[in-house]
């Protein structure tokens, strides 16, 4: 209020209307706005609070609440600057614009993914509309054999034994039974309606071709400019030198290998924590970034990603220390992981099994997730180097620690154990 006479003002919301904003608090010599995170709109004012040399704080709403009763733009807009005037508010955390790239690219993929996902419901649909069980014969429709199968039925092709010669060599199902789920009944109705979705998904599937391409040159850009990049190398020089990852491609793999690149932008063998694939590790890179000083501690790492116990403790008692909703991509990637490591013979599959038998899988899943993101940030952050002891190794553990306790509570009620048999006894 010193700086202008008029320090309350109302701009619309138009590009133009927005770059005068900018040059009124330019103008006044504001160096610091502080602006709540509403949805997508935020993005175009911050990019131009951003570029004209401005420091943007971001915050979120439910940081900023105002009391009951007061509630118009004009007095949030009043409480924001009073408050950050104070020191009071706490940015939220905004990755740098490469990462912010390819955090667009990955978010892009997805949503395209999933709208792929549908119309291939649409295209079983239509396959069931006119009874040919394609589905039920192979593993996936739109698999090497469903596509050329579905490719020759909207070409005229008709003779289910026709069909069936268009078996790839590696399907499971031998042709006489997929000649037998080929019998069908052929209506034009049923068939234009095949004839549509398989062209959506065929549109579908070339988007994200190219997603991935741009995805991929992003990775690209972002080795490059990492703290020891590689001089020297074009495209296929990196592909060709770096050890790629060890683990299994899955469907939902991306058409390239992330692995020599991730690498390289992180210096780091991330790959080597279980459960963590180079497509999960690539949107965690998307989202959180490599740069793992943002957040002062590993707690506070995981309390950002929703995988810690949002405590709520009133006169000493505990009112609830549930997790918060709504997780984001990066926590939903990591609990992804720890359902993949429930199922590995390593320690941290025999924790989540351990602790899923005693409070339940959907605990053990969320405790799970949390470790592996707090293997994540040591690795990030301190080059912490991560070797599985094993179920085994961590079975013996436990067992010892219990024979401990045990030995503990004895010795407390004034008891001692004699007998041997506690270090021969097998772990329960």
């Amino acid at each position: 209020p010193d700086l202008d006479d008029e320090p309350t003002r109302t701009f619309n919301g138009f590009t133009d209307d927005l770059k005068l904003l900018v040059q009124w608090l330019v103008g006044l010599g504001i160096t610091t706005v502080a602006m709540e995170s509403t949805g997508i709109y935020w993005i175009p004012l911050y990019e131009l609070l951003s570029n004209a040399g401005l420091e943007v704080y971001l915050v979120n709403a439910r940081h900023v609440r105002n009391v009951p009763g007061r509630k118009t733009d004009v007095n949030d807009a009043q409480w924001l600057q009073q408050v950050h005037s104070y020191g009071l508010l706490q940015a939220s955390f905004l990755p740098d614009r490469d990462i912010a790239q390819l955090r667009s690219y990955m978010r892009l993929r997805e949503q395209l993914t999933r709208a792929r996902a549908s119309i291939q419901q649409h295209i079983q649909k239509a396959l069931m509309q006119m009874n040919l069980q394609l589905q039920h014969v192979v593993s996936d429709v739109m698999g090497v054999t469903g596509r050329n199968i579905i490719s020759a039925i909207l070409l005229g092709v008709r003779d289910s034994n026709e069909l069936a010669e268009l078996r790839d060599e590696r399907c499971k199902n031998s042709k006489e039974i997929i000649e037998k789920a080929l019998c069908g009944n052929y209506e034009s109705d049923h068939l234009f309606e095949l004839q549509i979705a398989f062209d959506i998904y065929n549109t579908y599937s070339s988007k994200i071709e190219a997603t991935e391409e741009m995805i991929e040159e992003a990775l690209l850009q972002l080795s490059k400019a990492a703290q020891k990049p590689l001089t020297g190398f074009d495209k296929v020089d990196m592909l060709r030198s770096l050890p790629s990852a060890p683990n299994k491609r899955r469907k939902k793999a991306l058409s390239f290998d992330p692995a020599p690149m991730l690498q390289a932008i992180t210096g780091r063998d991330v790959l080597q924590i279980p459960g963590l694939g180079d497509g999960t590790i690539l949107t965690i890179i998307s989202e959180c970034g490599t740069d793992m000083t943002r957040w002062k501690t590993s707690k506070h790492f995981t309390s950002w990603l929703g995988l810690a116990p949002q405590n709520k403790i009133t006169g000493g008692r505990v009112k609830s220390s549930r997790t918060r909703g709504g997780a984001g991509r990066a926590a939903t990637a990591f609990f992804m992981a720890a359902m993949r490591v429930n199922k590995l013979d390593s320690a941290l599959g025999a924790f989540s099994r351990r602790l899923a038998a005693r409070a339940g899988r959907g605990k053990a899943l969320v405790a799970t997730a949390r470790k592996l993101a707090v293997l994540f940030y040591k690795m990030m952050s301190e080059r912490f180097t991560w070797n599985d002891m094993g179920s085994e190794a961590y079975e013996e553990q436990i067992r010892e620690r219990r024979v401990k306790s045990i030995i503990k509570k004895a010795e407390s009620l004034g008891l001692r154990i004699l007998d041997d048999s506690l270090d021969a006894a097998p772990a329960s």
